[in-house]
C-alpha cells in the first residue's frame, strides 16, 4: 500500500525533492497526521484544553524515563501507558479536588517534566534523548505510517460517534448531563484518545512542537468560521496546507520540519486573526 502511494506521488508531481523515498514517506505522514491533529485540535481549543494537551506532550519525557528504568529497547509503550494514566488521573484529580483547572495542570506539568529530566539526566545522559524534543518527520518508517493510518481511522470513527457530545460538553456540561450524557466519560475518552495520538506523534514532530500543531490551525480557523462545520473544514484545510508548505520549505531551507510547519501555522493564525477582526469590525459598523 505504501509502495503504491509512493508511485502515485512520483507520477503526480514535478517536485524534484519527491524523488527521494524519505520525502515521499514524510509527505504521506503529513497527509495522515495533519487531518488527525486538526480534528482533535478543534475540540482542544473549543474545550479549553490547550494547557492539558501541553501537559500530555511534555509527559513523554517521564514516559521515556520509565522505559529507560525498565530497560525497554523502545520506550514508546511505557510513554503510551504513562500518558493514558496521566490523562485519566488529571481528569479524576481535578474533579475530586475541585481545584482550578489551570492550577491542577500546572502542578502536573511541573511534576512530570521535572521527574523526566531528573531520571534522564542521571550520569549526564540527557543529550541522547534530545531527539524526542525536536522530532524528525523525515525519518518516518513504513511501520510508523501504518500506525498513523490506523490512528486516523480511529479518530474519524470516534469523531462520528462522539463529536456531538464533545461539542455539547464544550458549550454546556449541565445541558449535556440533562440529556443523559456523562461529561466525565466524554472528557476522559477524548483525553485518552488525545494521549494516544500525542504519544505516537512525538517522534515525528517533537515534544516542543506537538501542542502547536494541535492548537494553531484550530485557533486560526475560529477567526474564519461561523459554525461547527466550517470550523472543522477550515481547521483541516489550514492544517494540511501548513503541513505541506512546512515540509517542502524545510527541505529547501535545511531546517527542522516540525518547527517549520509550526511557523507556517503561526503565520496563518496571525493573518486569520487580523482578517477575522477586520471582518467582524466591518460587520458591526454596517449593523
Amino acid at each position: 500500500m505504501i509502495d503504491l502511494c509512493h508511485r502515485v506521488i512520483e507520477s503526480a508531481t514535478v517536485l524534484e525533492c519527491l524523488k527521494y523515498d524519505f520525502m515521499k514517506r514524510a509527505l504521506l505522514a503529513v497527509s495522515l497526521g495533519t487531518p488527525m491533529f486538526a480534528l482533535l485540535g478543534t475540540m482542544v481549543v473549543s474545550n479549553r484544553m490547550v494547557f492539558f494537551s501541553d501537559v500530555l506532550g511534555h509527559s513523554a519525557l517521564t514516559g521515556v524515563a520509565i522505559g529507560v528504568i525498565l530497560g525497554l529497547a523502545d520506550p514508546l509503550w511505557s510513554t503510551l501507558v504513562f500518558a493514558v494514566i496521566l490523562a485519566i488521573g488529571v481528569n479524576v484529580f481535578r474533579r475530586a479536588t475541585h481545584a482550578a483547572n489551570d492550577t491542577v495542570l500546572g502542578v502536573f506539568l511541573a511534576t512530570v517534566v521535572a521527574l523526566g529530566i531528573v531520571i534522564l539526566s542521571r550520569g549526564g545522559g540527557f543529550a541522547k534523548f534530545s531527539s524526542y524534543l525536536i522530532g524528525d518527520i523525515l525519518a518516518v518508517t513504513p511501520q510508523q505510517l501504518a500506525i498513523l493510518g490506523i490512528l486516523l481511522a480511529v479518530v474519524l470513527a470516534y469523531w462520528v460517534v462522539a463529536a456531538n457530545g464533545l461539542v455539547l460538553v464544550s458549550i454546556s456540561p449541565s445541558l449535556a448531563r440533562s440529556r443523559g450524557m456523562s461529561s466525565f466519560l466524554i472528557e476522559t475518552s477524548f483525553a485518552v484518545l488525545l494521549a494516544v495520538v500525542v504519544t505516537f506523534s512525538i517522534r515525528l514532530v517533537g515534544i516542543l512542537m506537538i501542542n502547536s500543531l494541535l492548537v494553531l490551525p484550530a485557533a486560526a480557523a475560529r477567526n474564519l468560521s461561523c459554525d461547527v462545520r466550517s470550523y472543522t473544514l477550515w481547521t483541516v484545510g489550514l492544517s494540511l496546507f501548513s503541513g505541506f508548505a512546512g515540509l517542502f520549505a524545510s527541505y529547501y531551507w535545511g531546517t527542522a520540519t516540525g518547527a517549520t510547519i509550526v511557523l507556517f501555522s503561526a503565520a496563518f493564525y496571525i493573518v486569520a486573526a487580523v482578517c477575522g477582526g477586520w471582518w467582524r469590525g466591518r460587520t458591526l459598523a454596517q449593523s
